[in-house]
């Protein structure tokens, strides 16, 4: 297989120089993360205002939403490109300030009305999450110019590792901070915390070295992305497959954002405990990326997908049936595997299919198209959650799962050659 994205002349030293900023920027992203989870640290936090399973369901939908949503819309402007990080670093701000907001919203919320607090602060997620969509498909190919494509799986392996065993250290250092601090000084200090880390992040990523490159379309060149997109899905079988498989991946993910809730509410968890599940999840993600991204470039990230999807439904499974704190340990390692798999491995592969002029086409449709079923999937399981309860939710997630094992198999038989 040909790689088919923009490849700039870079001496040796530049990439690896490259790498190594890079993954720091994701290092320093991680930390961030940890601060203010998306998964536990914020639900957590908008807990103290609603007990609605399906608002608190939203908080990492918004986030995966808003990522997945306006990438396919920037796909045109991308291929007139020359050079990928000067959009890069003026569309991330956008995803990085709000964690500024979100600590002066803790900081203010005694003196808030409950349903003012809420509109603010969903409204300030909804920001970040769109700030990381419009960021999204012109750092994926920035990423896929200057790194090698033999490098790929190790190097979104080796970031994500990277920002995940800060991110694990980060989590548990929130948890403790709730423990020991009154409101609204704890939470305000886990976001401003994150609004550092995320400083630290784009002082690496301004550091990136990129040369310039003909651009994949030519300015003036006339081309409608709708028209790529329905010849894509009509001939393309593979991609179609692909697609598929995250919708249904993106259904089971949802469950593990109630994790956390359910252990506190249900269980009877302490918030330092679920500061130390965070970063135990967290830390799991640590070891499996870059193993997972060795594997994939070694083995074919299709198999990678199916381990995910895997782990994913052990993880749903034993949620649904064991109460035992202890248990929950290794619920929420084999939910950090299946994350794992959900954002890089899914990364890796979409960067793996079409030519240079269709790279980000491909790269939006693989995340805008599935967006409809992300923020879909949190309304149903907390739905779920309220006719039939947690753990019903999370036995239904196994089948899910389940599903999206079968599919991934069968598209180790496609094609396998000319396929990432």
């Amino acid at each position: 297989m040909t790689d088919p994205i923009p490849q700039s002349s870079s001496s040796p030293s530049d990439v690896l120089f490259n790498t190594v900023v890079n993954i720091l920027d994701g290092a320093f992203f991680g930390s961030a993360i940890g601060f203010a989870s998306f998964i536990t640290i914020i639900p957590l936090f908008v807990s103290q205002l609603t007990d609605s399973p399906i608002l608190i369901g939203l908080i990492p939908a918004i986030h995966s939403v808003g990522w997945q949503l306006p990438q396919l819309l920037t796909a045109g402007r991308v291929r007139r490109l020359t050079r990928y990080k000067p959009m890069v670093l003026t569309m991330t701000v956008q995803e990085r300030l709000p964690f500024v907001a979100l600590a002066l919203l803790a900081w203010l919320l005694p003196g808030l009305e409950r349903t003012t607090a809420l509109l603010l602060i969903f409204a300030v997620l909804i920001w970040q999450g769109l700030g990381g969509g419009w960021t999204a498909t012109v750092w994926q190919s920035m990423i896929g110019k200057i790194i090698p494509v033999s490098w790929r799986g190790g190097f979104f392996g080796a970031q994500s590792s990277v920002a995940n065993l800060l991110a694990s250290v980060t989590a548990v250092a929130a948890g403790q901070i709730l423990e020991r601090y009154e409101s609204p000084f704890d939470f305000a200090l886990c976001f401003i915390l994150a609004g550092v880390s995320m400083g630290l992040s784009f002082i690496f990523l301004a550091s990136t070295r990129e040369q310039e490159h003909a651009p994949a379309l030519a300015e003036g060149t006339q081309t409608r992305v709708r028209d790529d997109v329905r010849r894509i899905l009509s001939t393309d079988s593979v991609f179609q497959r692909f697609l598929l498989v995250r919708m249904i991946f993106q259904l089971g993910l949802a469950a593990f954002s109630f994790y956390a809730v359910f252990a506190v509410g249900e269980l009877g968890a302490s918030a330092g405990l679920v500061g130390w599940l965070t970063g135990v999840l967290i830390f799991g993600q640590v070891i499996a990326n870059p193993l997972l991204g060795m594997l994939g470039d070694r083995k074919g990230h299709r198999l990678v997908l199916l381990l995910g999807a895997l782990a994913g439904f052990l993880s749903c499974a034993l949620a649904g049936w064991l109460t035992s704190i202890p248990a929950w340990f290794a619920i929420f390692v084999l939910a950090g595997i299946a994350s794992v798999v959900g954002w890089t491995t899914t990364m890796v592969l979409s960067l793996g299919f079409g030519t240079a002029a269709e790279q980000a086409t491909y790269i939006g449709m693989s995340n805008t198209l599935i967006a409809p079923i992300t923020l879909a999937a949190p309304f149903l399981a907390g739905w779920c959650i309220n006719a039939f309860g947690y753990t019903t939710m999370f036995k239904a997630s196994t089948l899910v799962f389940l599903a999206a094992a079968v599919l991934s198999l069968s598209m180790l038989r496609l094609q396998p050659a000319d396929r990432p």
